[in-house]
């Protein structure tokens, strides 16, 4: 996935915010938290990073081109990020964006996801 397709993508999603920080990535936001970013490696693939469940974590911390995400995982949150070569495909990176979109949506408050629309269950 290239940084365009990224951002391509977050934007999609409802309600998103964009800003760029911690040394020019891209940070996706719903309701002001952190969804996604992109940036930080080193070669040539964008550095993706997602929240994830505790079960995801553990799976996906494991395979190839993923990587508990620097900082945030260090601090005991389950955050991934992939950073290399041969990662996931681009769909199954589409779903665990989404999928960390709906975790972060589902912890704001009551008021904040009827304000923006968003029907939790």
């Amino acid at each position: 996935m290239t940084r365009d397709e990224f951002n391509d993508f977050c934007k999609s999603l409802p309600h998103t915010t964009h800003v760029v920080q911690w040394g020019g990535a891209d940070v996706w936001k719903i309701g002001g938290k952190v969804f996604a970013i992109g940036g930080w490696t080193k070669n040539d693939t964008l550095g993706i990073t997602f929240k994830t469940s505790e079960i995801g974590y553990e799976v996906l911390k494991e395979q190839p081109g993923l990587r508990p995400a620097p900082y945030l995982a260090s601090r005991g949150m389950k955050w991934i990020q992939h950073y290399d070569k041969p990662g996931l495909a681009d769909d199954d990176l589409q779903g665990h964006i989404e999928y960390s979109y709906n975790l972060v949506a589902s912890g704001l408050t009551k008021k904040l996801q009827r304000e923006l629309n968003i029907h939790q269950n």
